[in-house]
Parts: structure tokens; C-alpha cells; sequence
């Protein structure tokens, strides 16, 4: 298995390591749209921040390509002691909560056309959702101030139960038919919305109340990290309701399910058909490479702290972002999450682009991948007419 290694240890730096701040730039641009409006009064200005994540990034993604380095092993550890890329989690945090005040005072303001509205809702919809990104990173580590922070990131869009599901659960069962947070072959973005927004809270309330109850405690209590972390958006949006009149509220509670479905489209992407296989012993095999999409789109990878590397962060969750590697036998995806994203969201495009994809990764053998049940006997039907093109690297399993 290649990891890309090119480079002596010794000699070797991070040439990205200017480039990671423009991460912070996702939680400024509503501030560019807000100087943009103030100045033209257009409601075109609160549409800037979706046109550059979903628009103009994926442009520059394109022309720039794929970076396909990763630091040698003896650099990990001076690479994952170094707190400037820690601060730049850190840093995205207030960034995203002006944002979010700023927004909110725009909207008790009552002066935006229904575009205007909507161009607003969109803008603090991305920011808060990319949001989830920083708190998946500060999530995953031993830090008990990070696992915080990482609840503070989540609190805008009402999503704390993440932070349980998403460690204890998609983790565990990831790439199986069990996972809400795995899509399945064949499913459509606009089905598995509902399936994983639903299930994945489901199954984080389970695994938060089972855990007290294994304790013998009860689990409606503040230490249970779902009533903590969705306490923290109750008081988060009291405080921006006194602030702002109550007229907010209905604000927040869309750009919420904005910021969040920008997450599950994100998950959508992330092991789309991808399925581990039973053992001998009936049990699923470990995770692997294997089982995840990457990308190494080099602008989205330093947009999203590497997220598109995420075969690596499946099988070493601790890692920090800086570290990531890319693989060999992981399957790609055509591009950087930005762009996919726009795909996943019309049905026809994203089947034409990803089942073949999904069907070379297994060597043409649907029974292999986790396949959507209701879309089982259209699929046979395709297979038998056209065979799948055998464009990536076949399933090695």
C-alpha cells in the first residue's frame, strides 16, 4: 500500500503551511457580502459566500489539481505538536460566531428583499455547516478543551448530537448497511437526507443513554454530551432572540437545517457504495482505505483541514489534519468535495457519474458494495445491458 512518501525526512517541510489560513476565509466572507450590501444595497451581496464555496473554488480546484504529498512518518509527531495548525481550528470559532451576529442583526433589521433573505440564510447556512467540518477535527482528539469547542461549533446549527454519533457510531459501523451516516449505491442525496438525519440522532441517543445506564446512572443529566451540547444552542439562541427580538428565531432555525445538510451532503459523498465485507466469523472486516472517497483536490483539502483525506482519518482518528496521508488503493472521487457537493444534489448527474465508479472499485461485482435495496433490480438491469466502465482501481478485497 503507497502512502505518496517522496521526500527525506529531514529536509522535508510543509509548503502548505501558508495556505492553511485561507481556511479562515469561509467565516470572513459574510463580512465581504455585508460591505457589498451596505454599499450597493443589492441583495446580490448576501450571495457571495455560496457562489465562492460552490463557484469559484471549485474552479480554482481545478486549475491548481491534485497534491498528492504526504509528510514522512519521522515528521508526524514535530507535525502534530505544532499549535499553529491547532490555532487555526481554534480561530475559525469566533469567526463564525460574528458572523452569525452580524446576520442576525441584519435580519431583525427587516430591510432585505425575499433574495436578500434567502442569499442570507444560504450565506450563515454554509458558514455554520463548514462549522461541523472544524468540529469534526476538534472533536476526534484527546483534549478535553477541544471536545468542548467542538460542541461550541456545533451549537449554531443545532447539530450537538453529532458530536456522539459521529465518534461512537458512523465510526464503528462506517461502510456497513447499519451506518444512517453511509449512503448506499443507488440512494439518492434527497432519500438519504432523510434517513441520516433521523437515524444518525436516534442512534446518538442510544449510544449517550446506554452508556449512563451501563453506569447505572441516569442519563438526563448535564454530563450526558447531547443534553450539554444541545443546551448550548438553547441558550445560544435565547441570548441572539433578547439581543435581536424573537423574530430571529425563525431565522436560525433555517440556516440550521442549511449548515446541517451541507453536512449530510458531505457525508453523502464520503463512502457513497462503499461496503466492508463480512469475515469468516461474520463480523465486518477493520476499516481500510478502501472504504472511503478522497480527493486531493489541493484547494478544498486546505479549505476543509484535509477533510477529502479521509480514508487516513477513518483509520487513524487521532490524527490531526497536518498529518493526513493520501492512499493508493483509496477510491477518488472525480473532484474536490465542493464540486461534488452541487452534484450529489441532482440525482441523474451523480448516478452517472459515481455507479460505474462504485462498480469498477469491486470489479464490476454488485453484490459487494451497499447497495440501496429499492434501487437493486434497476441496477441488475443496467449491469446486465451495459457493464460498469472499469475507470478506477478495482476492489482489491
Amino acid at each position: 500500500m503507497s502512502s505518496g512518501t517522496d521526500a527525506m525526512p529531514l529536509a522535508w517541510r510543509d509548503t502548505r503551511k501558508p495556505l492553511w489560513p485561507l481556511a479562515l476565509l469561509v467565516p470572513v466572507l459574510p463580512f465581504v457580502g455585508w460591505l457589498g450590501w451596505h454599499s450597493t444595497g443589492g441583495a446580490w451581496a448576501w450571495w457571495l459566500t455560496p457562489v465562492v464555496v460552490f463557484g469559484l473554488i471549485p474552479v480554482i480546484d481545478l486549475l491548481i489539481g491534485d497534491d498528492r504529498r504526504n509528510p514522512p512518518d519521522e515528521a508526524v509527531p514535530r507535525l502534530q505538536a505544532d499549535g499553529y495548525y491547532r490555532w487555526l481550528t481554534y480561530l475559525y470559532l469566533p469567526a463564525q460566531y460574528a458572523a452569525l451576529v452580524l446576520c442576525c442583526a441584519v435580519w431583525a433589521r427587516g430591510e432585505l428583499s425575499w433574495l436578500g433573505g434567502a442569499g442570507l440564510v444560504a450565506t450563515v447556512g454554509v458558514v455554520d455547516g463548514i462549522a461541523i467540518n472544524t468540529a469534526h477535527e476538534l472533536g476526534h482528539k484527546r483534549e478535553s478543551v477541544e471536545r468542548w469547542l467542538s460542541k461550541v461549533a456545533l451549537a449554531p446549527t443545532a447539530y450537538g448530537h453529532f458530536y456522539v454519533e459521529h465518534n461512537r457510531g458512523h465510526h464503528t459501523r462506517v461502510a456497513t448497511p447499519e451506518d444512517p451516516a453511509s449512503s448506499r449505491l443507488g440512494e439518492s442525496f434527497w432519500a438519504f437526507w432523510p434517513r441520516t438525519v433521523w437515524g444518525s440522532m436516534r442512534s446518538a441517543w442510544r449510544l449517550e443513554t446506554s452508556r449512563f445506564r451501563l453506569r447505572g446512572r441516569t442519563p438526563w443529566t448535564w454530563r450526558s454530551d447531547i443534553l450539554n451540547a444541545w443546551a448550548m444552542t438553547l441558550v445560544l439562541y435565547a441570548v441572539l432572540m433578547l439581543a435581536f427580538g424573537p423574530g430571529v428565531l425563525p431565522f436560525l432555525l433555517l440556516q440550521a437545517v442549511v449548515g446541517f445538510s451541507l453536512l449530510e451532503v458531505v457525508n453523502y459523498l464520503e463512502h457513497y457504495g462503499l461496503a466492508r465485507q463480512r469475515t469468516a466469523a461474520g463480523r465486518y472486516e477493520k476499516v481500510d482505505p478502501r472504504h472511503s472517497w478522497n480527493s486531493d483536490r489541493t484547494v478544498t483539502n486546505v479549505f476543509l483541514f484535509q477533510l477529502q483525506r479521509h480514508s487516513d482519518h477513518h483509520a487513524n482518528p487521532l490524527r490531526r489534519y497536518q498529518t493526513l496521508r493520501s492512499f493508493d488503493s483509496s477510491p477518488q472521487l472525480p473532484a474536490g468535495y465542493a464540486t461534488m457537493v452541487v452534484t450529489a444534489l441532482v440525482p441523474p448527474l451523480w448516478r452517472r457519474v459515481m455507479d460505474h465508479r462504485v462498480l469498477a472499485h469491486y470489479g464490476g461485482d454488485l453484490e459487494r458494495a451497499n447497495v440501496y435495496p429499492p434501487a437493486l433490480r434497476r441496477l441488475r438491469e443496467r449491469q446486465r445491458r451495459r457493464p460498469a466502465a472499469p475507470t478506477p482501481e478495482p476492489y482489491a478485497g
